[in-house]
């Protein structure tokens, strides 16, 4: 089978009724939250998996409200026996998982020596091997038929660490070298299951509000900051479109990756001045906050904190650097148009002005041939 067929049969999920099975961990919050609902309004039956069962259906209410059918399971991506079973139970009452979202994390904001043991395996079994547990899980119903997606929610931290995150920052570096060493494995065996991650940037979801902090302030995104929305939209299109290996999501991820790639040594310097200030706020932390590395926060009513944090005043809604890279087909070939147009008018100038040119010298030869007594 053709490279071509094969991406055209993975990019391609939606059933003759329009229908798709998605499956979106993490999906009560952030971006799994906003995710879980884009697909709904497109009428997808989604599979929302996470801790919190409260929260899990009010997110599945939404998907419904949107158009969609949601199954909410709760499940700890942590347990790999809870993910397959959720996967099995999936495929019995919704159909073939088409396409496998993996959002879903945990972490610590703390300077490297003050986080426990407990606490960094803690967050990197939910983190790192919560996205392992999902893409076998999903492999393991895709790869028979040879067919799905499977998107990793990423970041610009994947491959740019910064300090007071390296439980986070170790965690999604490991998932960036899973997933490259997978997507090898799936082009030997010329499979048409396809892997893409999205890399984020900094968005406005609750995790700032209930992640376990040792900062003295309350943490924030790094600036630029971006509406969970934004992250929707670009793994909507990564899953419709799994050709690419990655996508990048904002300005500030681009110069971030792009950066590291041509001066690590550069921004080591520049995140170790900006990079404590950058990620707090000026409000001290709030001892009483809720905390959900060990336990969901929003699990009972009404404890339901959506796809939004706190930062809706400074958050981008759209991303004019992900319009130009989604769109960058047809923008290179209307600027090769306009280029091609702009030099056939310059040479039709270029034409008349020399035509113009020996019509004027020819007047003045006969004017001279003549001469003035003519």
């Amino acid at each position: 089978m053709s490279g071509g067929r094969r991406a055209r049969r993975a990019g391609r999920h939606r059933r003759a009724d329009g229908s798709e099975v998605v499956v979106v961990t993490g999906a009560t919050g952030g971006v799994g939250r906003a995710t879980a609902r884009a697909f709904g309004a497109r009428g997808s039956s989604v599979a929302l998996l996470a801790r919190g069962e409260h929260a899990l259906e009010r997110a599945a209410a939404e998907v419904r409200e949107g158009g969609g059918r949601a199954l909410p399971l709760v499940v700890d991506v942590s347990d790999a026996a809870a993910v397959d079973a959720a996967a099995a139970r999936i495929e019995e009452e919704l159909g073939p998982i088409d396409i496998w979202v993996n959002a879903a994390f945990t972490t610590v904001f703390a300077p490297v020596p003050e986080v426990s043991p407990e606490e960094l395996k803690r967050a990197t079994e939910v983190t790192y091997f919560g996205f392992v547990h999902g893409t076998q899980a999903a492999l393991r119903h895709m790869t028979p038929r040879d067919r799905g997606t499977i998107v990793q929610v990423g970041s610009a931290l994947a491959q740019r660490s910064v300090p007071l995150q390296a439980v986070y920052c170790g965690a999604k570096h490991a998932i960036q070298g899973f997933t490259e060493s997978l997507r090898c494995e799936l082009l030997h065996d010329r499979s048409g299951v396809r892997v893409t991650m999205v890399q984020m940037p900094g968005l406005n979801t609750p995790q700032f509000d209930w992640v376990l902090t040792r900062l003295p302030r309350h943490p924030r995104p790094v600036a630029p900051v971006y509406q969970p929305e934004v992250a929707a939209e670009a793994v909507l299109y990564a899953a419709d479109h799994p050709e690419r290996r990655e996508y990048w999501v904002g300005g500030s991820t681009v110069a971030t990756l792009l950066g590291q790639k041509l001066a690590p040594g550069l921004l080591d310097r520049y995140l170790a001045r900006t990079g404590y200030d950058g990620q707090q706020t000026d409000q001290p932390v709030d001892p009483s906050r809720p905390v959900n590395l060990w336990k969901p926060p929003d699990d009972t009513a009404p404890a339901d904190y959506g796809a939004h944090g706190i930062f809706d005043d400074e958050a981008h809604p759209r991303s004019l650097q992900f319009w130009l890279s989604r769109n960058r087909r047809p923008l290179a070939m209307a600027a090769a148009v306009t280029a091609t147009a702009a030099v056939a008018l310059a040479d039709g100038m270029r034409r008349r002005l020399r035509a113009g040119g020996t019509e004027a010298s020819l007047r003045r030869a006969a004017h001279a041939v003549r001469g003035p007594w003519a």
